[in-house]
């Protein structure tokens, strides 16, 4: 990283007047996040914009959008707020400690106080939190949503929460967007930014299901993605660029590596549907290196290093570009081991 650089890297903004969803390319300094429009996957100077971080305040996980799950909000000290979206939970909270770091960086209990707090939220690794869902929607032994009142507005199909022991679970399922709050008491809790105090203990607080598990499967081919090409561990995820077929334009796209089966899929990250736009069986596939002297054949545009192929089963040709030359290693080093 170049000198004064807390972290770089992909992340999905918000715009400011319209609000539509483009990936940028983000560099975190000690008092400054700037970030930087894309050609051929990297960045192009000057940046496009730049986030002043003093008396900042950071909200993460910010929950304000319900289908977009992994956001960071920022909101300056002129009000202005941006949303930021990681590509996964494990760099958006990356991304979320360096950028509270750089904002407290005169406070360093602060940061470590956040630190501690963070993790003290997290479950053991055997626990499913879709299962504990899917457990909550049972119509004979989970919760029984009701219609529920908050100064003078009703709200249906919402519950309270009271049980203290319930309060770290709660909040873990909000984290993660199966739940949200509903009315002022519970929202004005997520916006304080304390992750202590996002789920309330009590009676005036209510919350709802943030997608009915009726809904997550609305076509027969939405039913064969799922339990085949989608049912696998995730091995690895991250945002790359990536070639298009037809038109040859790079375009940076959401990667999810997984095994058993083996596929590698993409998603594009400016769309809120949690669905990926293309995808390929690895097995049988070829996945190697592209040197960086000069521009191989096969690929077009305004090319910035780092790249790789992967060559499937039936012959196609994808071209991917990583953001760094150790990110490229790790890619093909993960592919490699499911083909």
């Amino acid at each position: 990283m170049e000198d004064g650089v807390l972290k770089e890297g992909f992340l999905v903004k918000r715009g400011h007047i319209v609000h539509n969803w483009k990936v940028r390319w983000f560099i975190l300094r000690q008092n400054t996040l700037l970030y930087y429009k894309l050609e051929g996957g990297r960045k192009v100077i000057p940046p496009k914009g730049r986030i002043l971080l003093d008396g900042c305040t950071i909200t993460c996980p910010c929950l304000e959008y319900e289908n977009r799950p992994l956001l960071i909000k920022l909101k300056t000290q002129t009000s202005t707020e941006y949303f930021l979206e990681a590509c996964s939970r494990e760099e958006r909270d990356a991304w979320a400690f360096e950028i509270t770091g750089a904002i407290h960086a005169g406070q360093p209990g602060k940061v470590q106080q956040l630190h501690i707090l963070k993790n003290s939220f997290k479950l053991p690794p055997h626990i499913s939190l879709h299962r504990i869902v899917d457990k909550m929607h049972d119509s004979s032994s989970g919760i029984r949503p009701s219609p529920n009142m908050e100064q003078g507005s009703t709200y249906k199909k919402t519950f309270i929460a009271s049980r203290l022991e319930a309060m770290t679970l709660a909040s873990m399922l909000m984290e993660e967007n199966f739940l949200r709050p509903v009315g002022t008491r519970s929202t004005g809790a997520i916006r304080s930014g304390d992750l202590a105090e996002q789920f309330l203990d009590d009676s005036m607080a209510l919350y709802t299901f943030a997608e009915s598990p009726k809904r997550r499967i609305s076509s027969k081919e939405e039913i064969s993605l799922s339990t085949v090409e989608l049912s696998g561990t995730v091995v690895k995820q991250g945002y790359l660029a990536k070639q298009g077929h037809k038109r040859k334009n790079w375009k940076v796209r959401r990667f999810v590596l997984r095994k058993d089966p083996a596929f590698l899929h993409y998603y594009d990250p400016s769309k809120e549907e949690n669905r990926p736009v293309g995808g390929f069986s690895l097995r049988g596939s070829l996945v190697s290196a592209l040197e960086d002297n000069g521009v191989p054949t096969g690929v077009k545009g305004n090319v910035q290093g780092n790249l790789f192929k992967v060559i499937t089963k039936d012959d196609t040709h994808y071209y991917i570009q990583a953001s760094s030359k150790a990110e490229r290693s790790e890619w093909i080093e993960a592919i490699k081991k499911l083909t």
